[in-house]
């Protein structure tokens, strides 16, 4: 082949809502309203903290001078490392354009997968949902897919924690109801860990905490924004917010006061400590004006989550996103259409943590026979982010002369060494001939997925956590239970 001068090829597909020019009017704009507007903050050593860092600070409100926030947009890391707790393996590399796909935390149903009846979600199903995404290799990080509700309420998020830690070893995004949860969840991840310093050099866990949209701060998510850089652990900061309804109901209004919120909670964060990690991200979507619903489906959703990506890129701040979620109440066509495109999109555009994978009902549900096909789509959708690799090897010019005209290349060396790397082939998407699948039981995808989820439950095993680990692990449970009954 000649030498070519001035080549430029392309790595994977590129994908873009937002230029750099726009990316910029909207953190300008966003930095307006933390400076005119502000926002209200519910947390007194967080106002303090603020209060030194150069905000003006008028009660519970705060306003923010924009060299707050571009201090705090300097001292922000530009990549977090999460690791499996099991190995100390560095698994997730949240920089670059890196996707990573995981579930959501807490939906307060589940869909049996073992009579399809729509449930409470409780310590078993959550179990259940951490061991499936346990063995799903297009999986890479785990929430609990569930609010376990047969425990005592006030420490149910410590139970979620040691479902999900004793079931996967995968990087666990936990949450927390308040600063006493989330530092018996920090003490237990010590414990795992081998001290405070190795949780730091190894974080197996980040905590997910929200905003309250727009534009305030509860003390439950700022108290656990100034714990995490405390500890240097990695946090994420997550507005949810509604087009319509919580924002405005323009895209780019969406946009601006989402991101205000993220930006307001990073200067708390890095007013604690300069440095700490903290991953930015939103489900952004609309209000559905007919159903009321947060909608998980709409296309505005996939619009909005992959403008929130540019965002995160132009700013350099790792991404929390969504995807994999419909609004339908069951697994059916048009929840495989929503989980379609906002895998996609998702994979394309590069955020970094993506959760919420398996939800169906706009997130009030979870469902394993969901989440094992979206699976499938995820695989699909990182063999599009490949692209297609152009080189001497793959223009394949000398086999294409030795095969010639009217010939085939199936018992070719060149087919055998490229045909597995080049081509996607699922797990469970089907694509066999008609006789074939009518021999095989003729069962539909979800039937399939059904099969799949019910093999991992009864015949996987995750690696386990040594047995004194997990006893001083629900030590702190039952010292936390005891506590409670004082209350």
């Amino acid at each position: 082949m000649p030498v070519r001068s001035n080549y430029v090829a392309n790595g994977s597909t590129i994908f873009r809502v937002l230029s750099p020019d726009q990316c910029e009017e909207i953190v300008l704009a966003a930095e307006e309203v933390l400076e005119r507007t502000g926002t209200l903050v519910h947390d007194e050593e967080a106002r303090e903290l603020l209060r030194k860092a150069g905000c003006w600070v008028d009660g519970a409100r705060v306003r923010f001078p924009s060299y707050v926030v571009e201090r705090a947009l300097r001292s922000v890391p530009q990549r977090v490392t999460l690791c499996n707790s099991r190995t100390g393996s560095r698994d997730v590399l949240l920089e670059g354009h890196n996707a990573y796909f995981g579930t959501g935390s807490d939906t307060p149903f589940y869909i049996d997968p073992y009579d399809q009846q729509r449930k409470r979600s409780s310590k078993q199903s959550v179990g259940w949902a951490c061991k499936v995404i346990d063995a799903l290799p297009n999986l890479d990080f785990v929430m609990s897919l569930g609010i376990v509700q047969d425990v005592p309420l006030l420490i149910s998020d410590r139970y979620q924690f040691e479902a999900q830690v004793l079931n996967t070893g995968k990087p666990i995004v936990t949450t927390a109801h308040d600063i006493y949860g989330f530092s018996d969840i920090i003490e237990m991840c010590e414990i795992i860990a081998g001290g405070e310093e190795e949780l730091r050099r190894h974080p197996f866990m980040t905590l997910y905490a929200e905003p309250i949209s727009p534009l305030q701060h509860a003390w439950e998510a700022a108290s656990k924004l100034v714990l995490a850089a405390k500890k240097a652990l990695p946090v994420v900061y997550t507005p949810c917010v509604m087009a319509g309804g919580t924002v405005p109901a323009t895209m780019a209004g969406v946009l601006t006061n989402g991101l205000a919120e993220s930006l307001s909670g990073l200067v708390i964060n890095q007013s604690t400590r300069e440095g700490a990690p903290f991953i930015m991200g939103g489900v952004f979507t609309i209000m559905d004006m007919y159903s009321t619903i947060f909608s998980y489906g709409s296309p505005e959703f996939n619009l909005l989550m992959a403008a929130l990506a540019d965002l995160a890129h132009y700013l350099k701040i790792p991404m929390f996103g969504t995807c994999g979620c419909t609004d339908s109440c069951l697994v059916d066509e048009q929840a495989g259409i929503e989980a379609a495109l906002s895998i996609a999109m998702t994979a394309l555009s590069g955020p970094h943590l993506n959760h919420d994978v398996g939800y169906i009902e706009y997130g009030s549900t979870a469902s394993l026979d969901y989440l094992v096909i979206c699976d499938d789509v995820i695989g699909m959708a990182r063999r599009l982010v490949r692209g297609i690799q152009v080189n001497d090897a793959t223009l394949a010019l000398d086999v294409i002369d030795k095969v010639g005209p009217g010939g085939h290349f199936l018992a070719e060396d060149h087919t055998m060494q490229y045909f597995r790397g080049e081509s996607f082939y699922p797990t469970l998407i089907n694509r066999q001939r008609y006789d074939n699948w009518l021999a095989d039981g003729a069962k539909t995808l979800q039937q399939r997925a059904n099969e799949k989820v019910r093999a991992i439950i009864e015949d996987y095993e995750p690696d386990p956590l040594p047995k004194d680990v997990q006893q001083k692990i629900h030590a702190i449970i039952e010292r936390a239970e005891s506590r409670a009954r004082y209350r």
